[in-house]
């Protein structure tokens, strides 16, 4: 059984129903993940910029087969810690990509870099917390192929910020053995990752699977959950339709939890929870749900 999984060992573009797994663990087993940057090594100066979107971006290290986890089942990724693995991240504008693409003010394609001064991004010359997250991070769909760019209900390129060291996400089993694979992190990030990047940089993540199988919840999207909520997400074309998945995500937890209806669960999630913006520069844009943990306990 592996306990270290490198890029070297196998990394994936595409998120397809046929996954086959470059390393195997057991439930319940803690695994040192090794990831490139979200561009493989191609910015390494400010000299260095991108002029459009490469075919393969956000390379993601596995898949990582779990032994036991079936179709039905939850996979809880506790995310323990993420160590930055190079001294510089790099922030990029790319022309046809970003929130603002198209503005006459913004430049495209440019590049900054961003050293990593003892805990802190140094961006010119203004002082960012080093606070990594994880971009891209998915098991295998249940039918259709999502490049690593693209967040869909098997995760992928989710660019939350909360996927971070101690939370632990969770992503609905669709294949034998999940088939996880991880990747694009950034050294900071802020929601919504108005630009199309963070401080993209390669890191080792540790992380601990396990498979959670009759959950008490089933749930077609992933779920983080952080030290004071429970956090539902969802993507979709456009931020009301992904904010309508995601509420009704939040709404039949609490329904469940608190032995409710779905109108009065609808009606509770506007007074307690949180619609929270992940990013909006995808080829599908994700939002998640903050619900407090005051109003929701372990669904699963």
């Amino acid at each position: 059984m592996a306990d270290r999984v490198s890029h070297e060992d196998g990394a994936i573009y595409e998120f397809t129903p046929e996954l086959e797994p470059v390393a195997t663990v057991e439930s319940d087993a803690t695994v040192t993940v090794e990831t490139r940057d979200s561009l493989d090594g191609a910015v390494q100066s400010e000299e260095d910029v991108i002029e459009e979107i490469p075919e393969e971006v956000n390379a993601a290290t596995g898949p990582i087969a779990v032994e036991g986890a079936e179709p039905g089942d939850v996979l809880a990724v506790e995310i323990e810690e993420i160590r930055l693995a190079e001294e510089a991240g790099r922030v990029i504008t790319i022309d046809g990509f970003g929130l603002l693409d198209g503005e006459p003010e913004i430049e495209a394609p440019e590049t900054r870099m961003t050293p990593d001064e003892d805990g802190t991004l140094s961006f010119e010359g203004i002082d960012v917390p080093v606070d990594p997250c994880i971009g891209t991070i998915g098991v295998a769909p249940e039918s259709d192929t999502y490049t690593t760019l693209t967040p869909h209900d098997h995760g992928g390129n989710l660019d939350t910020t909360d996927m971070t060291a101690g939370s632990t996400a969770y992503f609905p089993v669709f294949q034998e053995g999940a088939m996880l694979a991880m990747g694009d992190c950034k050294a900071a990030m802020a929601d919504g990752e108005m630009c199309g990047t963070g401080s993209e940089i390669a890191t080792e993540i540790d992380v601990t699977l396990s498979v959670i199988d009759d959950p008490a919840t089933e749930i077609e999207r992933p779920v983080v959950e952080t030290a004071e909520h429970w956090k539902p997400l969802a993507s979709a074309e456009t931020l009301e339709e992904a904010c309508r998945l995601v509420n009704k995500d939040a709404i039949e937890l609490l329904a469940s939890e608190h032995d409710i209806d779905s109108t009065e669960a609808y009606m509770l999630s506007s007074l307690t929870a949180d619609l929270e913006i992940s990013q909006v520069v995808d080829p599908l844009v994700t939002v998640r749900e903050a619900v407090p943990k005051a109003y929701l306990s372990d669904p699963f």
